[in-house]
């Protein structure tokens, strides 16, 4: 059994398709690197995973049940905004989703409760690299230790899924090869699986198991929106051969997802 499984979704806004035709299944453990142009419905995708948007038709099914409609513990998320709490300060900001989590069931946290949540918050950040600084605040923090929080927040409800919406597209590029070494780990150390929306197509290759390329099939120049995007290629990858696709077909993806003038 699948996963993950959708069937025939389609994605409306009014009158606008946004996404149509998505079919596919995903295994647990999968990578699945996601690219396309700009507007196509990748995050709309995202926001159907995590339940904060619903498939207007068709089945998107999570171990045969339809996902549901608001977010979940088995659904971690990171975006390319840190979505971190300023003042709070790193391990406040790891310990706050179970805090919260425990005392909707258990009424307030205190004693022993916290103690057990400050140490797993702790043992989150040393293996997001961030055990020097437990004690600062986000403003104390760079771009890439702050992105680092984020995901320890999301791995601390220790999820199934994790959604990452261009988690490093804010970074510079040595900072971003760190953190592409730090979700590799993370992805098989807690066995998860992963989508990522990605607009650099090297990181998508290097990074996933497996590319999904967003596009539309159809097109019409006189009702733009009368038709939306799906998924027009489905290639599983060799993480360690990202040349097993022939030129024509990476050149039609890199068509896919830059605008003419920054292609591959």
């Amino acid at each position: 059994m699948s996963l993950l499984s959708m069937r025939n979704v389609e994605k409306h806004y009014g009158n606008q398709i946004v996404l149509e035709r998505l079919n596919a299944e995903v295994e647990e453990g999968e990578f699945i690197s996601i690219v396309g142009a700009s507007g196509c419905g990748k995050t709309t995708f995202l926001k159907m995973m995590l339940g904060i948007e619903v498939p207007s038709k068709g089945a998107l099914l999570l171990d045969s049940k339809p996902i549901p409609a608001e977010p979940g513990e088995d659904r971690g998320v990171v975006f390319q905004r840190y979505s971190v709490f300023p003042h709070l300060t790193a391990l406040q900001n790891v310990m706050l989703g179970e805090e919260l989590s425990t005392a909707r069931w258990f009424g307030s946290v205190f004693g022993k409760k916290r103690k057990v949540i400050a140490q797993r918050a702790q043992e989150m950040l040393v293996q997001v690299g961030l055990e020097q600084a437990m004690d600062k605040y986000p403003h104390q923090l760079s771009g890439g230790m702050q992105q680092r929080l984020a995901l320890a927040q999301a791995l601390m409800m220790k999820p199934r899924i994790l959604l990452l919406d261009e988690p490093f597209g804010a970074l510079d590029p040595g900072i971003r090869k760190d953190m592409h070494q730090l979700i590799s780990r993370l992805w098989q150390q807690h066995r998860l699986t992963i989508f990522m929306i990605t607009h650099d197509l090297k990181e998508g290759f290097s990074l996933g198991s497996r590319l999904w390329v967003f596009d539309k099939i159809r097109h019409d120049a006189q009702a733009p929106d009368a038709w939306g995007a799906s998924i027009t290629y489905d290639i599983p990858l060799d993480r360690q051969a990202a040349g097993v696709l022939t030129p024509e077909t990476q050149q039609h993806i890199s068509d896919c997802v830059y605008p003419v003038g920054q292609r591959l």
